[in-house]
């Protein structure tokens, strides 16, 4: 029950719990260290003991006890780091001097010096040993306590009480309310008849009649013009700022009818007429109306009247406006829980009265909350329909509604069985994690609009990681609240957040979170300053050298790792890691590695060789295996060739070192082409060298020193082989330098009369009479008897041998 009370201070904790561990740390920094007084945590420990002993003191007398006992292991703890640069001091001096010489009698000297010195030292460790023994035993009383106090909230989960469907609970209820009422009755007419009080009310009557009156505007239209006006400014048009501005406007529907009860409630005060029971419930209003309107506010955002482009769930018009009642209904139950409440426990009515006044409230806020979990399972089910696919999203929302449902109809079958108080803290704290995680929807929606506007590209900030990441920082930060929310303890919280502060023991070397802070952000100034010295170093000083290409990408990228290298040995040193107590495990797991990543480490060094001989660069053309191309990028793994049809192929850096790579741009561009070229029989052989002589020495990528030359290979089956070779002053241009040979040699041999020959093929025929029609045709009729066997055909047969000769004649 009291999870709700502690509402408002969960939110201000998840506000706070960003700024607060500053300035913890900011106080630790400045706090002087200073010996505990033992003999007032003597007494301090012996109360607690025997308050630990009896088990009989109440759960927030325990609560106080253990806050003044968390105090003093503060203190204790601190003094453990007393001296410890002393002690440092002494044990370095006792280092010095020497282990004690065995068999051989120490000088007087060096062995007084050493027992003044182990003297000195112990005397020095008294005050730890002592910090430490009190930290120990206030340790073990702070889990004592807290032993006592959960086995008291275990105990009253499971106590069973009285069923809520038993009339005389309902008669002693409705008997409870009735004299509230009366007593309430009794207080107003009281003051209204006494002179004092009537005089003071006539007298603050215009400051009533304002507050009243500026309540009621503010309770009855303050709201709807809010929500009015936010939906204007972002219906308007669909950018970041309007949604911004918009969604600061609809602030107001909690802010300006909250005002509205604040008004209410001075208007009540100021009257005079109020007694003490009246202001209990005058003073529960507040907090009623904020869990009222904060969930009516959130129920508009999460099921907004309007149709919006992205919104959070993809419900239906009537399932929006179902959403928007239930959510109003939830908070207007909670908040009558909060008043009901407060009249009990000012009552000091018994638990029975409290269970006719609550369950009811409970029930409705269970059937509500079932009904949302409903709305949640459609959702899901809606958005797969459109999408024809179920998302993970969508998983977790309809898991999420079923669970809900679940848990709140457990809830009200523990109530009417008679374990209300089991009851109370599944439904209500259900109802309170939905509002919960509606919020952190709003607020990563409002973070992505933020970033929007930061960017410029709404469309393209939906979609980008920052915002997702946001989001899961959310959960985390909201992890504390909901664990309140679901009846933690803020002691536990608080004790579970100094052992994450303490860290944990790796290896001997202890990790916390100001050892990784410390080394994150040494070791991101490190990377950002390799960064601005390979920037300048490519851009400013290596453009300046006679370095070629390669060479200037070689020292920028030994620049880079070695930055890397140094941020990293510089950040755990400023850590204050101790990496020799990791030997060992480093040793084994160097081992791991050899074997399961030796084609990994065989690649690093591969391309830390490539970087530094440099065999082959960016930009050369080179020929590997079967793929040749350009050399893009050389990393430390892998290099990248861009082939000519423009393909990326990844070639691992073992295969470039290995293997046998030809480098056709290593040094030089210059290179070799080669056109081969064939001729018709029977033309001037010395003519056509002349006129592939000329058309070489003519195009402008050959160079004339060496000249190019033309070579008559051979007598090949169809032609006369030729072939011309020339060096280019860019190999780089080696197909367009034969394509253009190509193109003047057809039109040179044109002009010429130079034949390009085809295949030639001669045919021989052995029965030549009898296609011509001259010789005697064979026997027709003996050749149909045997047609359908030998599928011959029926006319004349003449039989045709095909043999294939050469240019020359000789049979082939």
């Amino acid at each position: 029950m009291k999870t709700f009370h502690s509402l408002l201070l969960c939110l201000i904790l998840a506000l706070s719990g960003a700024v607060s561990p500053l300035f913890v740390a900011h106080a630790v920094a400045q706090e002087v260290v200073t010996a505990p007084d033992y003999a007032e945590w003597e007494k301090t420990a012996e109360r607690a003991e025997d308050a630990v002993s009896a088990a009989r003191a109440s759960d927030l007398a325990l609560e106080e006890l253990r806050a003044q006992l968390a105090g003093w292991r503060e203190k204790f703890s601190v003094a453990q780091s007393a001296n410890k640069a002393r002690i440092e001091t002494l044990e370095s001096q006792l280092a010095a001097l020497g282990p004690v010489p065995d068999g051989v009698p120490e000088s007087a000297e060096i062995a007084a010096r050493r027992q003044t010195l182990s003297e000195t030292l112990a005397s020095v460790r008294v005050p730890i040993q002592t910090a430490e023994e009190a930290f120990t035993r206030a340790d073990g009383l702070i889990r004592q306590v807290d032993g006592i106090i959960r086995s008291r909230q275990t105990d009253q989960l499971l106590e069973l009480g009285p069923t809520p469907l038993n009339p005389v609970i309902w008669a002693e209820g409705f008997g409870a309310i009735g004299q509230t009422l009366t007593g309430i009755h009794s207080e107003i007419s009281g003051a209204w008849a006494s002179p004092l009080q009537n005089a003071q009310f006539r007298e603050k009557l215009p400051l009533t009649l304002f507050l009243g009156l500026l309540a009621v505007v503010l309770l009855s239209r303050g709201r709807h013009w809010m929500e009015v006006l936010s939906l204007r400014v972002q219906s308007k048009n669909k950018i970041a700022w309007r949604w911004l501005l918009g969604f600061l406007i609809s602030l107001g529907q909690v802010i300006v009818p909250l005002l509205g009860v604040f008004a209410l409630s001075e208007a009540l005060f100021s009257s005079g007429l109020i007694g003490l029971r009246g202001s209990v419930i005058v003073s529960a209003l507040p907090p009623a109306g904020l869990a009222f309107f904060v969930a009516r506010w959130l129920g508009v955002r999460m099921f907004p009247r309007s149709h919006t482009s992205d919104p959070y769930l993809n419900l239906t018009p009537e399932q929006k406006a179902e959403g928007r009642w239930f959510s109003a209904g939830l908070g207007l139950a909670i908040g009558l829980q909060l008043i009901v409440v407060a009249v009990v426990e000012f009552e000091n009515l018994s638990t029975r009265v409290l269970l006719a006044f609550v369950f009811p409230l409970l029930v409705i806020v269970a059937v509500m909350t079932f009904r949302l979990g409903q709305l949640l399972v459609k959702h899901a089910r809606n958005d797969a329909a459109e999408n024809e696919q179920q998302t993970y999203r969508n998983r977790i929302v309809r898991l999420l509604g079923r669970a809900v449902m679940v848990v709140v109809v457990v809830g009200v079958v523990l109530g009417l069985v008679g374990y209300f108080a089991a009851a109370a803290q599944l439904v209500f704290p259900t109802a309170v994690t939905l509002a919960l995680l509606a919020f952190i929807q709003i607020l990563q929606r409002l973070f992505s609009e933020v970033y929007a506007l930061l960017v410029g590209n709404r469309d393209g900030a939906r979609e980008s990681l920052i915002p997702v990441l946001f989001g899961f920082v959310l959960l985390f930060a909201a992890a504390p609240v909901l664990a309140l929310i679901w009846g933690a303890r803020l002691a536990t919280l608080s004790e579970m957040w100094n052992k994450f502060l303490g860290g944990v023991s790796l290896g001997g070397a202890r990790i916390s979170p100001t050892v990784f802070l410390t080394f994150a952000v040494i070791f991101v100034l490190g990377y950002t300053l390799t960064r601005l010295i390979q920037g300048t170093l490519r851009n400013t000083v290596l453009p300046k050298t006679k370095l070629d290409t390669g060479g200037r990408n070689a020292i920028v990228s030994g620049t880079g790792y070695l930055g890397i290298f140094l941020s990293a040995i510089i950040a755990i040193t400023g850590a204050g890691i101790d990496l020799s107590s990791l030997a060992i495990v480093a040793g084994a797991l160097s081992v791991g590695i050899g074997f399961g990543l030796q084609n990994i480490v065989s690649n690093f060094v591969s391309g830390i060789i490539l970087l530094i001989e440099r065999p082959i660069s960016e930009g050369d053309w080179i020929e590997v295996g079967s793929h040749s191309g350009y050399v893009r990028d050389i990393s430390v793994r892998s290099t990248r060739i861009e082939t000519f049809d423009r393909a990326d192929v990844i070639v691992p850096n073992a295969d470039l070192i290995s293997g046998v790579v030809m480098n056709m741009t290593k040094g030089s561009l210059t290179g070799r082409v080669i056109v081969p070229v064939g001729v018709a029989y029977g033309n001037d052989t010395k003519r056509i060298a002349a006129i592939l002589q000329e058309i070489a020495e003519a195009h402008p990528m050959v160079i004339l020193n060496p000249p190019p030359g033309v070579i008559f290979q051979g007598f090949g089956a169809d032609s006369l082989d030729f072939e011309i070779r020339a060096i280019l002053r860019d190999v780089n241009w080696m197909l367009s330098v034969k394509s253009d040979m190509n193109h003047e040699i057809a039109r040179r041999f044109a002009e010429e009369g130079i034949e390009i020959p085809f295949a030639q093929r001669d045919i021989w025929l052995r029965n030549p009479e009898v296609l011509s029609g001259g010789g005697k045709a064979p026997d027709t009729s003996k050749a149909s008897e045997h047609s359908e066997a030998s599928n011959a055909p029926s006319d004349a047969i003449a039989e045709v041998d095909f043999e294939s000769t050469d240019a020359t004649g000789e049979e082939t």
